[in-house]
C-alpha cells in the first residue's frame, strides 16, 4: 500500500470558538485516513495548513502502515522537525494531524479499532467532564458574568449527567467583557497581584458552582496562563476550601521551575500540556514532579505514534493523563480510541465548542456522552470521518 495523495479541508463554521481543519490520506488501494490538525483556535490556522502542505509532499509513495518510519522522517528529514519541542506546535499540529490519518488507515486495513493496534481496551468506558462552563454549557456561546449564571451552567451539565466541570473563573470581567479582548485591561489584571475585585469574583463563582454541586462534583479550575505564579497562588490558595480537582495551566506552560514552585505553594494538583508538544516537551516537567496531570493534544503533540509514548512516560512518574480535545469530531474520535488504551487515563474533555450543531455536523458519527460518559467506537480505525457534505463545502488544497 502507498500513499497517493492528501487533501486538507478548511471548514469554515459560524462556530465563534472552532474553526477545524482536516485532512484525508488517500491510498492506493483505495482506503483513506482522516486527521485534524489541532489549531481550530487562536491565531495559527493556516500556518498548519501550511506546515501539511510540506509535509504531505514527503510522505507521497509511503507505505501508512510505517507510521514510525513516517514520524521519524518528518522529524529529520525537514530541517525544522529536530528544534526545539521537534519543531514547536505549528509543526508538529502538521505532524499529527498526518500521523492520526495513517493509524486511521491502519485501523481500516486490519478491520479493527485503533485502541486494538495499541494495546487494548484498559479503560471500559470514558468519563468525561463539561469544559469552559464560562461560556455557558448549552447551544448558544455566550460569556457568563454573574456567580448565579456559573451556577445555572453547573446544573445544565449535572443534569445531562456529568459529575465533573471546568471553568475558568477569571477570564469573563464582570461587564461579560472576555478578559483579553481587544487588549489587556489594567482593571482586570490577572498578573503581578490579583486585586480584591477580581480575587473575590473568582472565588464567587466557583463556590457557587460548589454550592449547586455538592461533594458529588469535580471541579477543575483553568486558568489558560493568563495568571503568573503570584496570582496563580493567591487564587489556588483561596479556592482550596472548594476541593479542586487540579488546576489547569495556572502559568506560562514552558516554565518548569515555576509550575513546580505553584505545585509546591498549594494542596491542588497541576495540569498543563495543551502547548507542548512530543516527549521532548514533557520530559522536564515530568522528571521535576512539577505536574501531576499531563494534558497532551493529540492533534498537536505529535499523534498517535507520540502521544502514546508521552502516556507510557508520564505512568512511570505516576501522572494522570487528560488529554486536552478543543476541536472538530475527528479529534475527539481519535482521542478516545487512545484514552481507551491508557492505565493513567483520567478523564476526558469535552469543550463546550464540541457541543456545537455545526461542529457535531461535520462527521459521519456523532460520538458524545451518555449521563456523562462516553462508550469507545468500535468501527474500524479512529471510528469517524468527515461527510460527503463537510468535503464539498470545504475549501480544499490537494497534495499528489
Amino acid at each position: 500500500m502507498k500513499v497517493t495523495s492528501v487533501d486538507i479541508f478548511e471548514c469554515n463554521t459560524p462556530n465563534p470558538l472552532l474553526d477545524p481543519l482536516f485532512v484525508r490520506v488517500n491510498t492506493d488501494e483505495g482506503i483513506s485516513g482522516f486527521g485534524e490538525i489541532g489549531l481550530a483556535y487562536g491565531k495559527s490556522k493556516y500556518g498548519g495548513l501550511g506546515q501539511v502542505k510540506d509535509l504531505a509532499k514527503l510522505m507521497i509513495g509511503w507505505d501508512p502502515m510505517n507510521n514510525e518510519g513516517l514520524w521519524e522522517m518528518y522529524k529529520k528529514n525537514t530541517f525544522w522537525g529536530q528544534g526545539g519541542q521537534c519543531g514547536g506546535m505549528v509543526f508538529q499540529a502538521a505532524v499529527s494531524a498526518l500521523d492520526i490519518a495513517v493509524w486511521d488507515i491502519k485501523g481500516k486495513a486490519l478491520n479493527v479499532p485503533c485502541y486494538q493496534l495499541l494495546g487494548g481496551k484498559t479503560n471500559p468506558t470514558i468519563r468525561a467532564y463539561a469544559s469552559q462552563l464560562q461560556f455557558d454549557w448549552d447551544k448558544v456561546h455566550r460569556n457568563i458574568a454573574d456567580p448565579k449564571e456559573y451556577a445555572e451552567a453547573t446544573r445544565k451539565a449535572m443534569a445531562q449527567g456529568y459529575t465533573a466541570i471546568k471553568v475558568d473563573p477569571l477570564c469573563v470581567k464582570p461587564n461579560g467583557v472576555y478578559a483579553r479582548e481587544p487588549k489587556p485591561d489594567p482593571s482586570w489584571r490577572l498578573r503581578g497581584s490579583l486585586s480584591p475585585e477580581v480575587l473575590n469574583m473568582g472565588y464567587e463563582r466557583v463556590k457557587a458552582m460548589r454550592e449547586v454541586g455538592g461533594d458529588k462534583l469535580d471541579i477543575i479550575i483553568e486558568l489558560h496562563a493568563f495568571t503568573d505564579m503570584t496570582t496563580s497562588v493567591q487564587l489556588g490558595q483561596r479556592l482550596e476550601e472548594l476541593g479542586i480537582y487540579y488546576l489547569e495551566e495556572p502559568t506560562d506552560p514552558t516554565n518548569v521551575k515555576t509550575m513546580k514552585e505553584i505545585h509546591n505553594k498549594l494542596n491542588i494538583p497541576i495540569a498543563s500540556g495543551e502547548r507542548i508538544a512530543t516527549r521532548w516537551g514533557f520530559r522536564d516537567f515530568l522528571e521535576e514532579n512539577a505536574l501531576q496531570v499531563i494534558q497532551p493534544d493529540l492533534c498537536v503533540a505529535g499523534g498517535l505514534t507520540e502521544v502514546k509514548k508521552i502516556c507510557d512516560m508520564a505512568y512511570v512518574y505516576d501522572a494522570g493523563v487528560q488529554i486536552h480535545v478543543c476541536g472538530g469530531p475527528i479529534a475527539t474520535a481519535a482521542t478516545l480510541q487512545l484514552e481507551a488504551a491508557i492505565p493513567n487515563f483520567l478523564i476526558h474533555e469535552l469543550h463546550e465548542g464540541a457541543l456545537k450543531e455545526e461542529i457535531r455536523a461535520l462527521c459521519k458519527y456523532d460520538h458524545m456522552p451518555k449521563d456523562g460518559s462516553y462508550e469507545v467506537p468500535d468501527l474500524p480505525g479512529i471510528g469517524n470521518e468527515l461527510t460527503e457534505k463537510a468535503m464539498q463545502e470545504a475549501v480544499r488544497v490537494t497534495v499528489e
